[in-house]
């Protein structure tokens, strides 16, 4: 068994070890085993692999996906920070609309004005995000590769029986 340390040159940075295939050169050994043998150590290799390849993309998207959660969190702190800062400019707004307009009388009415504009731009916002959202399509490629996949997987070949269906004479 090699570890992914030793695979990368020593420079594993904390790597977790990875199952490998041993690999030889002795021919005498493969030619004195069995047909079921030898499928069995292919088999073997074959899942030691698999395991391996899995092992490997696993240990790969870790490490972005950390990077990607520090991202993350950076933005949702930002966000946030934003949201929590949002009211006092509106507020500074509204009130300059009660200095403009000469509304000292009614200081609501800068607060209504604000309002109502806030919900024609969201309301606006929303009708957008509607259209994209209407526009959005089942992936029909990928449904009908899968299920020429399934087909393909199904079919035993030439004579177009299913391999579920039981051959008829």
């Amino acid at each position: 068994m090699t570890s992914a340390r030793e695979n990368s040159h020593g420079n594993g940075a904390g790597l977790p070890r990875v199952p490998s295939i041993p690999l030889s050169d002795d021919t005498g050994a493969a030619a004195d085993q069995s047909i079921g043998g030898l499928v069995k150590d292919a088999t073997t290799h074959l899942s030691t692999l698999v395991r391996g390849e899995f092992e490997l993309a696993k240990t790969e998207l870790a490490g972005e996906v950390k990077k990607a959660l520090t991202g993350s969190v950076s933005f949702i702190i930002a966000l946030v920070l934003f949201l929590l800062a949002l009211p006092f400019p509106l507020v500074a707004l509204a009130l300059g609309f009660n200095d403009m307009f000469d509304w000292e009388d009614h200081p609501w009415l800068g607060f209504l004005v604000l309002f109502g504009a806030a919900l024609i731009l969201v309301g606006g916002i929303a009708f957008l995000g509607y259209r994209k959202f209407k526009r959005i399509r089942a992936p029909q490629r990928t449904i009908d590769s899968a299920k020429s996949t399934v087909a393909a997987l199904r079919s035993r070949g030439d004579d177009g029986h299913d391999e579920l269906e039981p051959r008829r004479p």
